[in-house]
């Protein structure tokens, strides 16, 4: 359920959702457990709230136009169980580990825009993030015969982000920028306060709360006549090494010092007032940046990916479009001796626009294509296979042909 209200000036938003999630997989098949499978359950049960309250000034500095946001942003988990289970046949023979657990988090920003001269702006932006987490174990002993108790508690975290960007226009039609700035994400709740491996007691680190990563971005964007919208993006992110915590195993694991960058370039073209086509188009090379024998590249990060289509919206109120998406070719793992294969899928939409309501039909996957939507590289062991496992391509075909039917009002 979502709220939104606004006038010049001021922007509020608010939402409420309720989530519940029970997800059976088994990865490894007989690796770890031979006689019962390593088939596992995760349970998640919250209820999210949350809202935006953003204000907007307009001004001048020195004879100069200025533009000043503020706002905030609030959101609360209250989680009654996320738990990890071991199970066979989708019947639960113990718990891994199962938390109830509460997050807030509070953010406060400030935007400046000010116009130097008709031709150069630029904009600043500064924000301020809190993340509080609380973690109370439901299992004091689990399936492995480890006492959890430790792994409940409390942590908090802060962070600063600057941001920044310089624009300059040519013409009416074009202009180029170039922005940085700071970012961050968060963790796992259960990744804060963990002391206890639950597979097998040892004594684990927990993991930053907030983790830093700091962006670049160069474009150009414009107009080359009034029908054909076009960009061009080269971009650079850094991200620290981290621990993370692992929900498939319940504990945590150590990533590497990344670096990512790419060129993205998009093409947008009316070709009449009912008709439009685009073309997306985006290159990464991601990498490690520390030192290790197993390699630099980073597994499952995708290369090449396109993205075209064809979008027609009707006076009658009819609208419909065609969707092409391919992915490129991406490594299984670090010195790249193995690779993925690429992917293509077709969606078709047509829907129906009428006062307040909106009749929607999507066919997903129109060619019914059984490329890889995913792949991974790892052990797993098939009954008769050796004690070790045998080392493979794990991988998962797009959905068949699907169609799904909506419909929406608007109060």
């Amino acid at each position: 359920m979502a709220a939104n209200w606004s006038n010049r000036q001021w922007q509020l938003s608010a939402y409420a959702i309720a989530y519940e999630m029970q997800l059976w997989s088994n990865f490894t098949y007989f690796l770890d457990d031979a006689l019962d499978g390593d088939q596992f359950e995760q349970q998640d049960e919250r209820w999210i709230f949350g809202g935006r309250l953003d204000y907007r000034q307009a001004s001048s500095l020195a004879g100069l136009s200025m533009v000043n946001r503020y706002g905030t942003e609030l959101r609360y988990d209250a989680i009654d169980e996320v738990g990890l289970y071991r199970t066979r046949q989708r019947r639960r023979l113990g718990a891994v580990r199962s938390d109830q657990v509460d997050e807030w988090s509070a953010g406060f920003y400030w935007e400046n825009q000010l116009g130097w001269t008709d031709r150069l702006r630029t904009v600043i932006g500064l924000r301020y993030d809190y993340f509080d987490f609380e973690v109370d174990g439901l299992v004091q002993r689990n399936i492995h015969g480890v006492d959890l108790g430790a792994n409940s508690g409390a942590a908090h975290a802060d962070k600063v982000a600057l941001k920044g960007s310089v624009i300059y226009t040519f013409s009416p039609q074009w202009e180029a920028y170039l922005a940085a700035g700071q970012g961050l994400h968060s963790n796992d709740a259960r990744g804060t306060t963990i002391s206890v491996d639950p597979a097998d007691g040892s004594a684990v680190d927990a993991v930053d709360p907030l983790v830093d990563s700091l962006g670049y971005e160069v474009g150009l964007r414009g107009f080359w006549h009034e029908r054909l919208n076009t960009s061009v993006a080269l971009w650079a992110l850094h991200l620290d090494s981290e621990l993370l915590f692992v929900g498939d195993a319940g504990n945590t694991e150590a990533s590497r010092e990344s670096r990512r960058r790419g060129v993205e370039l998009t093409a947008y073209y009316r070709l009449s007032d009912e008709w439009t086509v685009d073309f997306e188009y985006a290159w990464t090379d991601a990498r490690f940046t520390d030192s290790a024998p197993e390699g630099d590249e980073i597994p499952g990060a995708v290369e090449d990916v396109v993205q075209a289509g064809i979008s027609a919206d009707f006076a009658g109120g009819w609208f419909g479009g065609l969707r092409l998406r391919y992915f490129g070719e991406r490594p299984l793992v670090e010195d790249d001796s193995v690779r993925s294969g690429d992917s293509t899928v077709v969606n078709l939409r047509a829907g129906y626009r009428a006062a307040r309501w909106t009749l929607k039909m999507d066919v997903l996957n129109l060619l019914d294509s059984d490329d890889h939507d995913i792949d991974y590289y790892y052990t797993s062991r098939l009954p008769g296979e050796a004690a070790g496992g045998v080392e493979d391509v794990h991988y998962h075909v797009l959905e068949p042909r699907t169609v799904r039917v909506s419909a929406s009002y608007l109060f």
